[in-house]
């Protein structure tokens, strides 16, 4: 059985990511020469909020990333609940003594805003957050396998992303994907990730429970 479960968050845990793209939108093109597309801003995740703005915004980024936290929040009230089962599916592992951690792209700032809207503030065992320099999932993996001095075969991570799936694969745990979110390139995810791709969150919680 697993002693650790990570959890993505925007598509994993709520349907974030129309909203996180937008808010950046809005707030982030005032600051360049045209209104930024889907794919531009797509382009910078992996990195944390800072990140993403310093790599489109030049010397105004401060000011930038104020702004895109106001309209990250006004947005945020329009995501105010997760994906369903989710909440039923970490209560079960922590009922059974599994650590439940989060292991996001996002910042700090935006992960607590986003955890508070959802009223998840207090459920996690960990939280570990992005980098603004380069992708880091694969290295807070490797931190809480060494904080709780646990195998690689007792630890998994759910997430929404082909590269989610690279960074488990570089560091040999198991990636369960997530294809609940309907913006979800599902395809793709069962040619990466073929014996672990769930379309509902009930289907991963009874595979859990049949551990």
């Amino acid at each position: 059985m697993f002693k650790i479960v990570a959890f993505d968050m925007d598509g994993t845990i709520a349907d974030t990511i129309p909203m996180c793209v937008e808010a950046f939108r809005n707030s982030i093109s005032p600051y360049t020469d045209h209104e930024l597309s889907t794919e531009e801003i797509l382009h910078t995740f992996g990195l944390n909020e800072i990140g993403m703005v310093k790599a489109i915004v030049g010397q105004n980024w401060e000011s930038a990333i104020e702004d895109f936290y106001c309209q990250y929040e006004l947005l945020h009230n329009e995501v105010a609940s997760v994906f369903p089962g989710i909440l039923k599916l970490i209560t079960f592992l922590k009922k059974k003594n599994i650590t439940v951690a989060l292991i996001t792209g996002k910042g700090k700032k935006s992960c607590t805003i986003t955890l508070k809207k959802l009223g998840l503030s207090k459920i996690f065992d960990e939280t570990l957050y992005g980098s603004e320099i380069f992708p880091n999932k694969k290295k807070n993996m490797e931190y809480l396998l060494k904080k709780y001095a646990v195998s690689k075969k007792e630890f998994c991570y759910i997430g929404d992303t082909v590269q989610d799936i690279k960074d488990c694969q570089a560091i040999g745990v198991v990636c369960f994907s997530a294809a609940w979110q309907k913006s979800v390139h599902a395809d793709i995810l069962e040619k990466e990730n073929p014996d672990y791709v769930f379309y509902h969150v009930n289907d991963l919680y009874e595979y859990f429970n049949r551990k």
